[in-house]
């Protein structure tokens, strides 16, 4: 039957001779069928005289590969698991190797999948999970709107993980409706507020709201300082890196690692903490452990339940404060300033406000160094400017 054959790595090309007619090239394969067995396929490419050899018949066979993968790729999902999928993305994206995601970002992806999305729709297979039950499920999570959102996100970011792969061919969380809206607003400070919660700080804590309140630091690039990131001559930093768990990854975003502008204040009271401190080569850590021998920085969160909230506390500031407050009391003095909304941006180092801003409208240092003038000087009393 056989005259010649050409064995490939997806199934063989032979031609097969008839006892009416001209000889024909076929292309024979085996395939899952629908309970795991094998099955032979056989489909003819062309006859002998159309196609004069193995090679012209082994052209025939590229377009007819991707067809069948395609059908075995659907065969694949439908006993597909989104457990499964899951633990395909956690070894592909969450892999500590790869440096495209952020520490912080993974250690939240896991905590997701874990807790939320595996344990709810885990055994189900991939056709299955439908955008309606999603959609129902997720009004039925006790989390806030904006974690509701996350995990609706981290869904659809499975199942386009399963189309890069070719391991689905769908998203059916495109059409999964949620809401990130707060339900209630996040507490700021006011300008009060900081300057009594700063003159009750010990000079550690107070170097740290300090910086963090008239900069906008996120808490991963405030603990991941290094006195080499501090210009004192041009008066700025760069934030070049970000630590989370004590683990030194890459900043969120690109416009993350744009540079900070320094005010005179914050120039003098750095190099007071320069000297107080007895880590000050450029390689050390800005508010580097003496627990940890300077190997480290200080815990953030640890310095806040044990220092600053009580701080707060005593002097009736009610707010429930975490670094993030500090941050978002920043750009909430940003606008009581009358600072322009892309100067707004760029000090708080956003990817965008809005897309036409971003694309028409620039703004200069000395814009930038004003608005966070007029910060400071809401933060700081006119003793402690002299002082300076």
């Amino acid at each position: 039957m056989l005259g010649e054959e050409s064995k490939m790595q997806e199934g063989s090309v032979i031609r097969e001779h008839r006892k009416l007619g001209p000889d024909v090239w076929s292309y024979r394969w085996w395939e899952p069928g629908p309970s795991g067995n094998k099955i032979h396929r056989r489909i003819v490419l062309g006859t002998a005289e159309q196609l004069r050899d193995i090679s012209s018949a082994r052209q025939m066979t590229a377009g007819l590969i991707r067809e069948i993968n395609a059908a075995d790729i659907r065969m694949t999902a439908r006993s597909m698991t989104l457990a499964q999928l899951a633990d395909h993305f956690q070894q592909r994206e969450l892999d500590h190797s790869n440096s495209r995601i952020s520490y912080s970002t993974k250690r939240a992806y896991q905590g997701y999948l874990n807790k939320w999305i595996v344990p709810r729709w885990g055994e189900c297979l991939l056709p299955n999970v439908k955008a309606v039950e999603v959609e129902l499920w997720l009004k039925h999570v006790e989390r806030a709107p904006g974690t509701c959102s996350k995990i609706r996100n981290l869904m659809s970011v499975l199942f386009n993980h399963a189309r890069r792969y070719d391991l689905y061919d769908r998203n059916p969380i495109q059409w999964v409706r949620q809401s990130a809206k707060r339900r209630s607003t996040p507490d700021v400070l006011t300008s009060n507020e900081v300057q009594r919660l700063l003159a009750a700080l010990e000079p550690r804590e107070r170097m740290m709201v300090l910086l963090d309140v008239a900069t906008g630091l996120r808490q991963s690039e405030l603990f991941a300082l290094k006195w080499k990131d501090i210009d004192f001559k041009n008066k700025q930093l760069w934030v070049t890196r970000s630590i989370v768990q004590q683990v030194v990854g890459i900043c969120k975003t690109e416009a993350s690692q744009k540079p900070v502008p320094l005010h005179d204040h914050l120039i003098t009271a750095l190099k007071r903490w320069h000297r107080t401190t007895p880590y000050r080569t450029l390689e050390s850590w800005v508010f580097a452990s003496p627990q940890k021998r300077g190997k480290g920085p200080y815990w953030g969160q640890q310095l806040l339940r044990h220092h600053i909230r009580p701080t707060a506390q005593k002097l009736g500031i009610a707010k429930r404060i975490g670094w993030h407050t500090f941050r978002r009391t920043y750009s909430t003095l940003l606008r009581t300033t009358g600072a322009e909304l892309k100067v707004m941006q760029e000090l708080m180092r956003h990817s965008t406000i809005r897309v036409t801003l971003d694309t028409y409208t620039q703004a200069v240092t000395t814009e930038k160094r004003a608005a966070q003038r007029a910060v400071v000087a809401l933060l700081v009393t006119k003793g402690a400017r002299k002082a300076a």
